[in-house]
């Protein structure tokens, strides 16, 4: 029998059991996450599979194999041949808008924010629209660094426009910003186009949004800046769970808010501007993705991002093999595709949990 001196104290008994709860909790979020990245890898081969398999023209089984392995000696091993670059460009479409989305939105703490809100896409497409009409470029790279520099400057006059009033730019003075910033890049984009009716397919077409025709030629000189990307957004997942917390409380547990949102802010134009330099401005990946990743694994961005890569990738993959199969013989842009499928999910996540707080 225990004596009173060596029974357990009460708060050491509480103690360990709030331990012992807590090592559970982690457990199980972990093995919950764990769970949510092989089915998401799982989802994202299904997805390679279909894209690289259906498409306008049916092939079979040796035609995919003879075009897996380099062999191209029919018309069915060239159909192939050329859904292989298309998938590998949705991939990286996803992946890059889906971790920009979910940046901006931890940047902004609104769960309505996107690169599109903060006139980001809007930015970097009227580059392009002027770099094509004004100074006739045409190759991939002068494309990526136009699209870059133009999603630059409206991130940066954004946040000046913001940061006028007193109080600063907060994330309901961003949203309103970018908003107003993108409705007026959008229409003078339009103005620009309008007289020049010879780059005027060439353009419109462009600003649907697509992964369509993609080439090595294309993949290639963007896959840097992807890589530079996603290494600085990586990167500024435990200040974007700083900020979260609101600017005074990141500042008072040692964190630079400025820094702190300069370097997330970087990261996720060059993801946005390079992807759509490539493919055109494609809408609602950024804004659904990291919603529905944070109903698998959670607030914290050190797990959401690579998990809004993952989801952003099969997204964008599946909506592509969609819309090469819903009017055949001809295809619906991704962008279109995703905005179908974006909206719904989109209202379905708002109806169904509170967004309210990022």
């Amino acid at each position: 029998m225990l004596t009173y001196s060596q029974k357990p104290h009460a708060s050491q008994t509480n103690g360990v059991t709030a331990t012992d709860d807590s090592t559970r909790l982690r457990h199980r979020q972990l093995s919950k996450r764990l769970a949510a990245g092989i089915a998401l890898l799982a989802l994202l081969a299904v997805a390679v599979i279909l894209s690289v398999a259906f498409g306008t023209r049916d092939v079979g089984w040796p035609e995919i194999a003879a075009a897996l392995s380099g062999q191209v000696e029919s018309i069915g091993d060239a159909a192939v041949a050329t859904r292989i670059p298309r998938t590998l460009l949705a991939i990286l479409a996803g992946a890059a808008l889906g971790v920009s989305g979910g940046v901006m939105q931890g940047l902004t703490r609104n769960p309505l924010a996107d690169p599109g809100l903060l006139g980001v896409n809007a930015g970097a497409a009227l580059a392009i629209v002027i770099g094509i009409a004004w100074f006739g470029i045409d190759q991939t790279t002068t494309y990526i660094w136009t699209a870059i520099a133009g999603a630059g400057l409206t991130a940066v006059a954004v946040y000046a426009i913001a940061s006028l009033s007193r109080g600063g730019a907060t994330p309901l003075r961003l949203a309103l910003a970018g908003a107003a910033t993108t409705a007026a890049l959008s229409s003078l984009a339009t103005a620009v186009i309008l007289p020049r009716n010879d780059i005027a397919g060439l353009v419109q077409s462009w600003l649907v949004g697509g992964v369509g025709g993609a080439t090595p030629d294309q993949i290639v000189p963007v896959l840097p800046f992807l890589l530079v990307g996603f290494v600085i957004t990586l990167l500024a997942a435990r200040k974007l769970n700083l900020l979260a917390l609101g600017d005074d409380t990141a500042a008072g547990l040692g964190e630079k808010v400025a820094i702190a949102r300069a370097m997330s802010a970087i990261g996720a134009v060059l993801l946005c501007g390079a992807i759509t330099a490539v493919c055109g401005p494609i809408g609602f990946v950024g804004l659904v993705v990291p919603h529905a990743c944070r109903l698998l694994v959670g607030g914290d961005y050190r797990w959401l991002l690579p998990f809004s890569a993952l989801a952003g990738a099969v997204l964008l993959t599946l909506s592509d093999v969609v819309g090469r199969l819903i009017v055949q013989p001809s295809e619906l842009d991704v962008g279109i595709v995703t905005a179908f499928i974006g909206a719904p999910v989109f209202i379905w996540i708002v109806r169904n949990r509170k967004v309210g707080s990022l």
